[in-house]
């Protein structure tokens, strides 16, 4: 997905507009992806910091050193992969600002149809660039660390939110700004009597938990699986329950669950860029099969459009659509 973008970000060294940094530098990567390659002579340790479980785990597979989020002070230069989401953008430039040394080198970059333009120019109005490349459909744009009222400027414009209940949450989460239309049809859609061990699969930031406690007189135990760290960390502010919440950041695709379940509710995510792709639903649905007790009962929401009966009809003993509107259908599926 971020194949151009990487390409894009380490341009500028190539084309001898920015020098390499020196072999004893720490040069802190925030927003990394898999895939990206070194410039000849880019020889100084990255320090990588990718929140998203599954490229978390193929960068620690090629020998990368991340971590979930950005450690430590005084890096030498920090590097900014921008995304499609304006103010997590912007407060990954905000880190990098607080985390490089003084006249610390940062440099960014992104699709142009992310939006790249407007963040350089935003960003130029703040703390003046010394350059800009384009290249492979992207941007990059660097600029140094003169004092850190950039970084408190970019975090004041995206504070923290409270949405809809109380619930806590930040920019780039999914639905970080209000509740999900399809995961409150789910909620509303079931039943009053749910009991035993729950799951909450691809639990974003602890809506459907939340609503699982409120609908569970009988709840012996609630764990929540989700494959961004962040939205994670936000759950466990926001779900609470007598018994004691449980929190995986877990890539539910690749990574088996060990506990087995009575119920697990989810909403699934059906693309990781801007194409559909059904069959990640579709992974998610067998995953939650393997994890439910035998007679254990699945509830999720998909948008209408999405072809799930056919899984559902073969990894489970029965389902059955119990709602929909003009966007979402709502299955309940029996191991």
């Amino acid at each position: 997905m971020a194949a151009e973008p990487l390409k894009t970000l380490f341009y500028p060294f190539e084309a001898e507009a920015l020098p390499l940094p020196r072999k004893d530098a720490r040069v802190l990567f925030l927003g990394a992806e898999p895939g990206f390659r070194l410039p000849i002579g880019f020889d100084a340790a990255l320090h990588l910091v990718q929140g998203f479980r599954p490229h978390f785990r193929a960068l620690q597979a090629s020998g990368h050193d991340v971590a979930p989020r950005a450690e430590g002070q005084g890096y030498d230069m920090a590097l900014v992969l921008a995304g499609r989401h304006r103010g997590q953008n912007e407060l990954r430039i905000a880190e990098a600002i607080e985390r490089v040394v003084p006249a610390g080198l940062i440099v960014v970059a992104g699709r142009k149809d992310d939006g790249v333009d407007s963040l350089r120019k935003r960003i130029n109005a703040l703390a003046p660039l010394e350059g800009h490349l384009p290249k492979h459909h992207g941007i990059a744009f660097w600029f140094r660390r003169a004092d850190t009222e950039t970084a408190a400027t970019l975090r004041a414009g995206n504070p923290d939110l409270i949405v809809e209940g109380g619930f806590k949450t930040a920019p780039g989460m999914f639905s970080f700004d209000r509740v999900d239309a399809g995961s409150k049809l789910l909620a509303t859609s079931l039943p009053d009597d749910l009991k035993g061990s729950i799951a909450d699969f691809c639990a974003g930031w602890g809506y459907l938990s939340a609503e699982v406690v409120q609908r569970s007189q009988r709840l012996s135990a609630l764990d929540l699986y989700e494959a961004d760290f962040e939205a994670l960390e936000a759950a466990r502010l926001n779900v609470h329950s007598a018994v004691e919440p449980r929190f995986f950041w877990t890539d539910l695709l690749t990574e088996a669950v060990e506990r087995r379940y009575d119920v697990i509710v989810m909403n699934p995510p059906f693309h990781h860029g801007r194409a559909a792709e059904p069959e990640i639903g579709a992974g998610m649905i067998r995953a939650a099969s393997k994890a439910l007790k035998p007679g254990g009962r699945l509830f999720m929401v998909a948008n209408r459009q999405l072809p799930y009966e056919q899984v559902l009809a073969a990894t489970f003993s029965s389902h059955a659509e119990i709602a929909r509107d003009g966007i979402f259908k709502v299955f309940s599926a029996r191991r």
